[in-house]
């Protein structure tokens, strides 16, 4: 059998990890090492972050939702329990826009509601 020689795969794994450490500080842009490593726990972060941005924009909905039913004279846990007893499947994300930039269709679900 031929011999086989591995170097332009390692170059290019060479070449990806390069790219992958693009702007990252000190010798975790240069040596492959390092640069393993820090790309690794770019990733876990990257994970970790975006579990924790649905948990922001989740408490943010709950802000304005809870404000736009002060308004309509109901709190927000009275409002929430209020829609699942009279069935209406709305999430917190639509509620939270149409507070937001629909209040009139807002205030016309509140008073569905209080029927």
């Amino acid at each position: 059998m031929p011999r086989v020689k591995r170097g332009v795969m390692h170059q290019k794994k060479k070449r990806a990890l390069r790219r992958a450490t693009k702007g990252f500080s000190g010798n975790r842009r240069n040596t492959l090492k390092l640069g393993k490593t820090a790309i690794k726990k770019a990733g876990v972060y990257a994970y970790v972050g975006r579990k924790l941005k649905k948990r922001d924009y989740r408490g943010l909905w709950q802000t304005r939702i809870s404000a736009a039913a002060a308004t309509e004279g109901f709190s927000y846990s009275r409002l929430i329990g209020a829609l699942h007893q009279k069935g209406i499947a709305l999430d917190r994300k639509v509620l939270a826009q149409l507070a937001t930039d629909y209040p009139k269709i807002f205030s016309a679900i509140v008073a569905e509601v209080k029927k």
